[in-house]
């Protein structure tokens, strides 16, 4: 017989990490200390426990599973083998695996309960390892041995193979998965001949998407007597069976193939340097045009107040006047470049095409050169059309250069407006309407099939080296589906091209031309101004603009200089501040502006159009550069509220 001070060594030796003894009868549980220790029980009192102490360190998640389990033993179930997670005292969880009988008397009644525990949770870890391994790498494992109609499986086996995830499956549903003559994927006896070798690839229809797979076999045959065990793996090979077959095919023709790639990576590498010189282009076209913005502010606000202050001489006022007009040109200019780099706004408002082209016809001509003509033709009547004047400008002088590259010895272009019905127009994806046509016709080259096929495509082009304008027909192409309208090109070669940007003819509710909103009457009374702008020449001049005008002024050349000014004058009856400044931009100004006085009236001040929006409603918008007359038109707007 075993004496009771070995029991506690032999357990430990079976790697117990704690038994118990429960009597049914008397509704009692005694534990050892192992036990006692993890479910944090006195060891001075575990030999006289209620049966509820049983499940006080099993984990929450588990309890309810194993309290039914034990109640199978307590209705004279005889074996009890389960694993569930235990929380010990210092909060640490640790996998169990709990075997017990239960004990029956002579009437086959159950009297006692008894059982161990064993720690497994340095198993469990290693498979869960093992499990992340094989999900990571995309590597399933099965075990099969003859003569079984199921297989052993992991998760990851059955995953690949487009299967319910189960520890084990039915030799049939695996083969189920195979498509085509070929060998099993999990051979038997019954099947036929075992192979000599598992090293072997199946092509396979995933059962839950249907998709069409290729997967590896390799493993071991073990052989066990008259029959064997099979072990081993299956991972995925679609990829490296599309490459082979890719690599075959490239082999067929291998020269032409090796010339195409070789062309197409250079494509590539020359419409990635492209992109990357037009990003950077555009980075620093916007940059100079708000430099430059900001020197013609200051510019044409002096020049105002001096053509105010000057005594009157016809020849001085002239000589201002042509500086006045030089500036705004250089403003128009800045415009464009900030268009072009899309840092203006861009917003869409009921437009007269012919209004607008005759408005740019002279910025083609000279675009264009005395050597090409310029053709308008243009209907007596003609909806407006609702869309952004800048981009389609932009496009309209693209249009106009390509034409002229076309004809590189001179000719006509012309320039014809139409309005037609969506029916009748071959481009796709138009919504039913009335659109409006403007074509440019050159007599040029032309185009054949395979150069207008690609003609809007980024970066296609069919001029030389350093040739481009950089602003190519995919530009147009996407002004057109930005504005729900279409472009069409038609081409001959020898005979010229035709280009047409389709837009949609503006519904009467549309947004009224720029022109048309921005008559607002000036403002009447003196006001206390608030003046923000990091750059002196700007702060100086727009706070000379505002004193002419009768108003006071006070300034601030940063964002926390301006709010130490609104909290020291409480009467202060308008803010004025530039978007761009460093530390604190003009919105983020606005916003603390708002938790300190929320009635009090904001104009922000920008040249850029991807100004984000303010906090509060009663922000005012301001281009730059900006006169006296936009200025006073803005605290009207401000001031209404």
């Amino acid at each position: 017989m075993i004496k009771a001070e070995h029991i506690g060594s032999i357990l430990a030796a079976a790697g117990a990490s704690g038994t118990w003894d429960w009597d049914i009868v008397a509704d009692r549980l005694s534990v050892d200390a192992h036990f006692a220790e993890l479910s944090g029980i006195d060891p001075h009192s575990a030999d006289n426990l209620p049966p509820s102490s049983f499940f006080l360190a099993i984990h929450p998640d588990d309890r309810a599973r194993i309290r039914i389990a034990v109640a199978g033993i307590l209705s004279g179930a005889e074996l009890f083998s389960k694993e569930f997670r235990v929380v010990d005292p210092a909060g640490v969880t640790l996998w169990m695996h709990a075997r017990g009988q239960c004990h029956l008397d002579d009437n086959d009644q159950p009297v006692r309960f008894t059982g161990i525990l064993v720690d497994v949770t340095e198993r469990k870890r290693t498979e869960e390892r093992l499990r992340v391994a094989q999900t990571a790498g995309g590597v399933g494992t099965f075990e099969y041995v003859d003569g079984y109609a199921t297989a052993v499986v992991s998760d990851e086996f059955c995953r690949l193979l487009g299967l319910h995830p189960a520890s084990v499956l039915p030799v049939q549903t695996i083969n189920g998965v195979l498509r085509g003559r070929q060998t099993l994927l999990i051979p038997s006896h019954r099947e036929g001949a075992i192979p000599e070798s598992l090293d072997a690839e199946f092509y396979i229809q995933r059962n839950d998407d249907g998709a069409m797979r290729w997967v590896a076999r390799r493993g071991e045959i073990m052989r066990e007597g008259a029959g064997f065990r099979l072990i081993g793996v299956i991972y995925d090979v679609t990829v490296a069976k599309e490459h082979e077959a890719a690599l075959r095919e490239l082999n067929d023709t291998l020269e032409s193939r090796v010339a195409q790639e070789v062309a197409n990576r250079q494509q590539a590498e020359d419409a990635l340097r492209q992109a990357q010189k037009m990003e950077a282009v555009g980075q620093l076209t916007g940059g100079i045009a708000h430099d430059f913005n900001n020197l013609l502010m200051a510019i044409t606000s002096s020049l105002t107040l001096l053509q105010k202050r000057v005594p009157a001489d016809p020849h001085t006022s002239r000589l201002i006047e042509n500086a006045q007009q030089g500036a705004e040109r250089g403003a128009a200019l800045t415009q464009r470049m900030l268009a072009f780099a899309r840092r203006q706004d861009l917003a869409s408002e009921r437009i007269d095409v012919s209004v607008l082209v005759d408005d740019v016809r002279e910025l083609i001509e000279r675009t264009l050169g005395p050597a090409w003509s310029l053709d308008l033709q243009f209907p007596d009547r003609l909806p407006p059309v609702l869309a952004d004047r800048n981009q389609l400008e932009l496009a309209l002088l693209n249009l106009a250069v390509n034409a002229r590259d076309a004809m590189p010895e001179g000719g006509a272009i012309r320039v014809v407006a139409q309005c037609r019905d969506a029916s009748e127009i071959p481009s796709d994806g138009l919504s039913p309407g009335t659109y409006v046509g403007l074509s440019v016709i050159d007599t040029g080259i032309g185009m054949d099939e395979a150069t207008l096929a690609h003609a809007t495509e980024p970066f296609f082009t069919t001029k030389g080296v350093g040739k481009g304008t950089g602003l190519g027909l995919s530009m147009i192409h996407g002004l057109a589906r930005q504005l729900e309208g279409g472009f069409t090109l038609d081409s001959t070669v020898g005979h010229g091209t035709t280009a047409t940007l389709w837009l949609p003819a503006a519904e009467e509710d549309a947004a009224p031309a720029a022109l048309e909103r921005e008559v607002i009457s000036s403002f009447t009374g003196r006001l206390k101004i608030l003046v923000v702008d990091d750059d002196f020449l700007i702060l100086m001049n727009t706070a000379a603009l505002l004193e002419d005008l009768g108003h006071e002024v006070l300034e601030a050349s940063s964002g926390e200089e301006a709010l130490a000014l609104v909290r020291q004058h409480e009467d202060i009856d308008l803010v004025i501040t530039d978007q761009a400044m460093p530390q604190m931009t003009g919105t983020q100004l606005a916003d603390q502006i708002t938790d300190i006085r929320g009635d009090l009236p904001i104009i922000l001040a920008s040249g850029y159009g991807d100004v984000p929006a303010g906090s509060q409603q009663r922000i005012v918008r301001l281009g730059k550069p900006f006169g006296q007359a936009m200025l006073d038109q803005a605290i009207a707007a401000a001031m209404a509220g």
